[in-house]
C-alpha cells in the first residue's frame, strides 16, 4: 500500500491522467498525417508521450525494491501548483498573459517551504519578459499581454 502512495507512482498516475484529459479535450481535432499535420497532431502526440512516461514511472516505482521507507507526498506544493495552473487558465483570455503569469507564479510560490518576495518578483518579471518576447514578438501569436491594453 505504501508503494501506491509514493511520489513516483502518484506522479506517473498524474501524467497518465493529464494525457487522458488532453486526448479527451482534443478528440474533435483533426489529426492529419506526419507530413501534413492537423491541429490535433501535436497535442495527441504529446498526450501519448506523457501517458507513456507516466506509465513507465508508475511501473518502475512499483517494481523497484522498496527497502527504503517511502515518504508520503507533500500535498501543499501539489495543491498550490495545481491551483496556480487552473487560475492561469481561467485568467489568460479574460485578463491577458501578464496578469495570468503573475497569479500563477504567486500561487505556485506559496506551495514552497520558503517564500521570498524578492525571488518571486524576480521570477514574475523574468517570465513576463521571456513569454512576451517568445510568444508575442518572436512567434507573432495573437495573444493579449494585458487585455484591452496590448
Amino acid at each position: 500500500m505504501s508503494r501506491l502512495l509514493s511520489k513516483d507512482f502518484l506522479s506517473g498516475v498524474m501524467f497518465i491522467a493529464f494525457g487522458l484529459g488532453a486526448l479527451y479535450f482534443g478528440r474533435n481535432l483533426q489529426m492529419g498525417t506526419t507530413v501534413r499535420m492537423g491541429p490535433g497532431y501535436v497535442p495527441h502526440m504529446l498526450a501519448y508521450i506523457m501517458m507513456s512516461l507516466g506509465g513507465i514511472l508508475a511501473v518502475v516505482s512499483l517494481v523497484t525494491a522498496s527497502s527504503e521507507r517511502t515518504e508520503a507526498p507533500k500535498w501543499k506544493p501539489i495543491t498550490m501548483v495545481t491551483i496556480g495552473i487552473v487560475c492561469f487558465a481561467a485568467l489568460f483570455e479574460r485578463a491577458g498573459l501578464l496578469p495570468a503569469l503573475v497569479v500563477l507564479v504567486l500561487i505556485a510560490s506559496l506551495g514552497g517551504e520558503e517564500f521570498k518576495l524578492v525571488e518571486v518578483l524576480g521570477n514574475m518579471i523574468v517570465l513576463a519578459v521571456l513569454c512576451t518576447l517568445v510568444f508575442k514578438v518572436g512567434l507573432g501569436m495573437n495573444i493579449s499581454i494585458i487585455n484591452g491594453v496590448w
